[in-house]
């Protein structure tokens, strides 16, 4: 893709669609478009918010660190904005990023975004319903760590990506079993044990391929939700 091509895609984004024309020349004019290979640390929990974030081809992978262990937070694929709070707020990142795939990104400056905000106040509206979106997104996460067992929240998982696949009933998973078992809240060993549990409720799992033999059976014992699963 082209510079032009990606700051189109930047542009269709719900916080940047509404924005004045000139508010969004600007922005394209004092941004960044930056390619990174995998496995990147993109920003550092604790650091200033100095850069918004927009994936517009590949997935990043934001996590936390604490005491010695680290953990996954949400996966971002194209095209999204990430860790929008820190940057209105000017406050430090409370997580950090990587690439998990070879990625291409666009950074704004914290500042730029921050002037445009009072300057353009169709754009300040849309960045405030981006924040709640986030919001929203991250209680359905808590709910889904709080409320369901592992093999449950497995399931649910696997359902989500069946419906994501077109609700074929044989796909590959896109990430590998580390990085999904840390997105659940789960050791790897736990992630393969839900596994081999959810056998019996009519989905298997080899590697990456995902089998389903009776996707009504699953839905039954993981009981979807879209409250949960489906947040908006």
């Amino acid at each position: 893709m082209h510079r032009g091509e990606e700051f189109k895609l930047v542009r269709s984004l719900a916080p940047f669609s509404s924005m004045s024309e000139p508010g969004f020349q600007k922005l394209a004019r004092l941004s960044y478009l930056q390619t990174f290979p995998t496995d990147v640390v993109l920003i550092e929990q604790g650091r200033p918010a100095d850069m918004l974030h927009v994936v517009v081809d590949g997935t990043v992978e934001l996590f936390g660190e604490h005491a010695g262990n680290s953990s996954t937070i949400a996966l971002f694929r194209p095209v999204s904005v990430f860790i929008l709070a820190a940057v209105v707020r000017d406050q430090p990142y409370l997580m950090s990023a990587r690439t998990v795939e070879p990625s291409q990104l666009v950074l704004i400056p914290s500042q730029l975004i921050q002037e445009l905000m009072e300057e353009d106040h169709a754009f300040a509206l849309a960045m405030i319903a981006e924040l709640a979106k986030g919001f929203r997104t991250m209680v359905t996460s808590i709910k889904n760590l709080k409320l369901r067992g592992t093999q449950q929240r497995v399931g649910a998982y696997l359902l989500v990506e069946r419906e994501r696949h077109g609700s074929l009933d044989r796909f590959e998973l896109a990430y590998d079993k580390t990085l999904m078992a840390s997105l659940l809240g789960m050791t790897r060993e736990s992630l393969s044990r839900a596994f081999n549990a959810l056998r019996q409720y009519g989905v298997r799992v080899r590697g990456r391929e995902v089998i389903f033999d009776d996707a009504a059976r699953l839905a039954a014992f993981a009981q979807p939700d879209p409250l949960i699963d489906h947040p908006n």
